[in-house]
Formats: C-alpha cells, structure tokens, sequence
C-alpha cells in the first residue's frame, strides 16, 4: 500500500528546546491582540451593529462610484457599498436610522427610490439594537460554552493538566482571530463566531491526537526525560498534523478565492484558525505539560498502579 507522506518517517525536529521562544511569540501576539481589540475595536457587521442591508442586482457591472454617489446624497448617514461577488452584484450596508421601524423602511424606500427599478432587489435586512445585542451576547456565550465544554472533555478523558493546556491553547487561538480581525478591520459577523467555533473544533482535535500520543509514550517509556518524551510525541504525530492542515487549506483557499463574498470573512477567519491552531497544538499545548505537573502513574493502566504501589 502507498503512503503519502510530507514528512520524513524518522522527522525529529527540537520543538520543546525552544519553548520558551514560542511561549514568547505566543505572549506577544496575544498583548497585541487584545490591545488592537481595545483600541482599534471591531468592525461589526449589521448582525452586531444593527442596521439596514441590501443586496442588488444590475444589468451590466455596477458603476460602484455612481450608485455611491446617488445614495450618499439621501441623508441616511454611513453608506458603504461593496462588489458582492459578480460585478453585476452589490451589497449596500446603511448604519441604523434614528427612530423605530417606520424610519427604518422609510429609509429602504429612500434607497429604492434613489436607484429606480433598473436594478433587482434580491435581498433587503432590517436588524434592530436589541436584536443585535442579544445575537452579540449569544455569540459570547456560544464560545465560553465551547471552552468549558472542550475543558470538561479533555479532563475527563486525560487529566486535568491535559484540559488546562488545551484550553490556554484554544484561548490563544480565539484571541489571536479576533485581534488579526481588528488589524485588518474585517468585518465581524455570525459568520465569524461560527469559523470561531469551528476553529476551536479544529484546533482540540489536533491536540487530541497529540495528547494521546503522549499518554501512550508515557506509559512505554517510563523513564525517558518528560522533555525527550514530549518532543517525540510532536514527531510521531507530526506527519499526520502536516497532511490535515494542508488539505484543510486547500479546501478553504479555494472557498476563499470562488466562494465570494458571503463566506469570504469565514474562510479567511478559518484559514487563520487552521495556522494558528496547529501552531498552538504543537509548540503551546504540549510545552505547556511540562509546567503542569503531569504525573507517569496518572497515566498508567489501573493494574499496573496497583502493582507498582505494592512494589
């Protein structure tokens, strides 16, 4: 049978020498999230924001600059207008308008007034404050959900040093997404907390792998320096990790180039994800057992335990 493999069989690359250099790395990304979080914030989509949204579909490619021109003369405040896939396809975003719902379909009338009926109307999207704060805060609680979830799991099926490093690698992750997401000041959507989610799948279960292999390593070398042990546990997995990221990548550079618009915030959001994430399973997760106080005799078989107490 023929394997494929991007890896040479007996791969030993020094990953836990150097964990103080990721720990570091990982530190300063980190700050500098949160940091670009605080002060450059996020660019919410209307999903968060509340507001009005429109998508439109011309005849011929849509003169972007003249229907900007023709809606920022209505008054209705911050209008942005985006190529929405095909160049026939536009999206029009306006910011939430003061009063209730009457002015807020007083303002999609303005709008269908402006641009006349050469133009088809595919989809119109009113979305409330309160509606917009409660989708916010669910988003929240979906991904803390996740995390202690993930925390319970790992600890159940491990130990609780295991659910400590997988979650303190999983928070890297999210925080990292959300500041690449301020840097670049992509827009922040339902979207985006769902390629969240996913990514935090993603990411536990390469570390999953991972962690297993090191249980299993510590059970047949009993002896070997936590450290040699660790870094052949990276090794022995490491093929595996390189295939699954590289093909996951594929799928999603190809989702990001052809899918258009609509999921474009979520491939980037995942192709990032999928980086960061097997970055965190290998050079955070793993390093991080080594300051946890994993126990050999937590990880040995029941009956073993009890012999080895006898002895």
């Amino acid at each position: 049978m023929l394997h494929l493999r991007l890896l040479p069989a007996q791969t030993n690359i020094q990953f836990i020498p150097y964990r103080t250099i990721f720990f570091i790395f990982s530190a300063v990304l980190m700050l500098v999230s949160i940091s670009l979080f605080t002060f450059r914030g996020l660019n919410y989509g209307i999903d968060f924001q509340g507001g009005i949204m429109i998508e439109v579909r011309t005849q011929g490619p849509a003169d972007i600059a003249d229907m900007r021109a023709t809606l920022g003369g209505l008054g209705l405040g911050e209008v942005s207008l985006q190529e929405f896939g095909a160049p026939t396809d536009v999206l029009i975003r306006v910011q939430r308008q003061p009063g209730g719902d009457a002015a807020q379909m007083g303002a999609v009338e303005a709008i269908r007034g402006a641009l006349g009926t050469e133009v088809e109307y595919r989809r119109t999207e009113v979305v409330g404050p309160t509606v917009s704060e409660e989708l916010f805060w669910d988003g929240v609680y979906a991904v803390t959900a996740a995390l202690a979830m993930i925390l319970l799991y790992i600890w159940f099926r491990f130990e609780w040093q295991f659910g400590l490093g997988a979650v303190i690698a999983l928070i890297h992750d999210v925080v990292s997404t959300i500041g690449i997401f301020a840097l670049l000041q992509l827009e922040f959507n339902l979207s985006t907390v769902a390629a969240i989610l996913t990514i935090a799948g993603y990411s536990i279960n390469d570390t999953v792998v991972v962690f297993d292999r090191v249980r299993e390593n510590l059970r047949k070398y009993k002896t070997m320096p936590l450290p040699e042990l660790f870094n052949k546990s990276v090794n022995e997995t490491l093929s595996r990790t390189v295939m699954t990221s590289v093909t996951t990548l594929l799928a999603l550079l190809a989702l990001y180039i052809l899918g258009g618009e609509v999921i474009r915030g979520f491939s980037f959001g995942m192709i990032w994800g999928v980086l960061i994430g097997t970055y965190s399973s290998i050079c955070l997760a793993v390093p991080l057992l080594l300051y946890l106080n994993v126990q050999r005799r937590a990880m040995q078989p029941k009956g073993e335990t009890e012999e080895a107490a006898a002895e």
